[in-house]
């Protein structure tokens, strides 16, 4: 996935939290009209519009003259695809994930828990009362004897 740049990702900023799922999208005008303070020419929000359709950040469809535009995918997919593709930079996969299970607040850790378990399909409709899956997160982010290398305790 191609990182973004400061402007952007300003503009991402503008669709992700103007631009319902369901909603036609916005002008080029609308997203110069929503980053006042930025005093961008119409025609800078125009080409980083078109340069993120270039790279499949935004669709976009004409209506009459004009381009509307909408984001590609939502703010939580692009970030968790961030996060796959730095996994991807190198090095041990299982340590990067690891160090960072243990980097998170205790209810990260939570909604990690949570989401590993619905994703093994121990929770909801599925679930078979056996919560493993969350144990066995607790042992692999505690470590042995439930205890957390020095530096690196979360909040519980």
């Amino acid at each position: 996935m191609t990182r973004l740049g400061d402007l952007e990702r300003a503009v991402m900023d503008v669709l992700w939290d103007v631009v319902p799922g369901t909603s036609d999208g916005v002008t080029v005008r609308e997203v110069a009209d929503a980053l006042d303070g930025r005093e961008l020419a119409y025609t800078t929000v125009m080409t980083v519009l078109d340069r993120l359709a270039g790279k499949g950040m935004v669709q976009r469809e004409r209506e009459g003259r004009a381009w509307r535009y909408r984001p590609a995918a939502s703010r939580e997919a692009h970030i968790a695809q961030l996060m796959l593709d730095a996994l991807d930079l190198g090095g041990s996969r299982d340590a990067a994930l690891v160090r960072f299970a243990r980097s998170v607040t205790g209810t990260e850790a939570e909604v990690l828990r949570a989401a590993l378990g619905s994703e093994a399909g121990l929770t909801g409709s599925g679930s078979t009362g056996d919560d493993t899956g969350g144990a066995e997160l607790t042992d692999r982010l505690d470590g042995p004897a439930g205890r957390r290398p020095a530096g690196e305790a979360a909040e519980r």
